[in-house]
């Protein structure tokens, strides 16, 4: 059975949020159909419409937007499970330029963890990302320059592309009256994620929209947001080791077919994870998260004091643990912040020991927001 294949969802939902929508451009017609929907527990409906799209002008001269980190896959649910992190992320401070030709998008300026990035907008997570939206708008008329600051370290696990994809998308649309649908900007941002690490939502889809998110379907793109219940204590300890895990080698150590068991395991599973993530249920969600029998196995070996790490996790306390994403960072998910650092420390000194690699740890909450704008100046 193709890996690629098994993303096989488990649950209904109900209440759509966002209908199957189109898009036009004076000149091209583009189609995609796209569902949002927000979970409960019982079936999606959704309708058709459709949306023409005059170019529009900017109603500020520059905005400043910021994405939170994400984890990805969340043990079982590779490809398809993602979720948003609190308190890290990349900016974006975009500006009308009439330095730049109209219709173009130049990056004037990277700060922060820089290395290797590209200035071509081109090759560049936000710049392929803010393109891509200035052509659902069919813009035109104006010029963008655009600043990044990257506040996620590169090859992480923690969607660090996403970030910078999702805060200049959300740049270019809220500069222009934020006229798109957040449907619209997860596929500017699937854009940017498809030349970087493939065509994948986990991280993209929750660093726009925020909180839990499920990939029902790519063909076409199909979301469900997770609602994780109000007034619920929920920590990621982020252990992030000095190494680094390229998404394209850490996808090329994944095995091409699986047994019938481990994918039976892995769906039972994975339809635990979301019932838990419904329910509040933290040591549920751990338990399920600490289960993959398919990805984990493969990546771990890979990340020197993986397997010897996660055992610290549990046995400081903490109600599960992975790795985040492709790596190398590992998470484990906990209810309370001063329990989370003991299991963070633990965390660290066997990625010493065992791995050779010095670590940092950080706790975090569930970002319910997503990418967002920061701030304006007028026209």
């Amino acid at each position: 059975m193709d890996l690629l294949k098994l993303n096989t969802h488990y649950t209904h939902f109900t209440q759509s949020l966002f209908p199957n929508h189109y898009y036009y451009s004076k000149r091209h017609r583009f189609s995609h159909n796209v569902v949002v929907a927000s979970a409960s527990h019982s079936s999606t409906t959704s309708k058709s419409v459709t949306t023409i799209i005059e170019e529009p002008k900017p109603v500020f001269s520059s905005v400043k937007t910021f994405a939170p980190a994400t984890v990805a896959n969340l043990g079982v649910g590779f490809d398809f499970l993602g979720c948003a992190v609190d308190g890290l992320g990349d900016f974006v401070t975009l500006s009308v330029d009439p330095d730049v030709r109209p219709g173009f998008l130049s990056i004037s300026d990277i700060t922060g963890s820089t290395r290797k990035l590209t200035t071509n907008p081109l090759h560049n997570c936000a710049g392929i990302a803010a393109i891509s939206v200035m052509k659902m708008l069919n813009i035109k008329s104006v010029g963008l320059s655009l600043v990044l600051h990257k506040g996620l370290p590169l090859g992480s696990g923690l969607g660090s592309s996403a970030a910078s994809a999702a805060a200049a998308a959300v740049a270019v649309n809220e500069i222009f009256g934020g006229g798109l649908s957040v449907s619209d900007l997860v596929l500017a941002g699937l854009e940017s994620e498809k030349k970087v690490s493939g065509y994948h939502a986990d991280n993209v889809a929750p660093a726009i929209m925020g909180g839990f998110v499920l990939i029902r379907g790519y063909e076409p793109l199909d979301l469900i947001h997770l609602k994780f219940p109000e007034g619920k204590e929920l920590f990621f300890v982020l252990v992030i080791p000095e190494f680094e895990a390229p998404t394209k080698k850490m996808r090329a150590a994944l095995a091409k077919e699986v047994s019938m068991g481990d994918h039976v395991w892995n769906c039972s599973q994975a339809g635990a994870l979301v019932a838990a993530v419904l329910q509040g249920d933290l040591r549920g969600m751990g338990n399920a998260l600490s289960s993959d029998k398919i990805v984990e196995p493969k990546r771990a070996p890979l990340i020197p004091g993986m397997e010897n790490v996660k055992k610290a996790a549990l046995e400081a306390g903490a109600f599960g643990c992975t790795i985040s994403g492709a790596g190398p960072t590992v998470v484990a998910v906990t209810d309370d912040e001063e329990k989370g650092r003991l299991i963070g420390d633990c965390m660290v000194r066997s990625f010493m020991e065992f791995g050779n690699l010095k670590a940092a740890a950080v706790v975090k909450q569930l970002d319910r927001v997503g990418a967002r704008l920061i701030s304006t100046t007028p026209l």
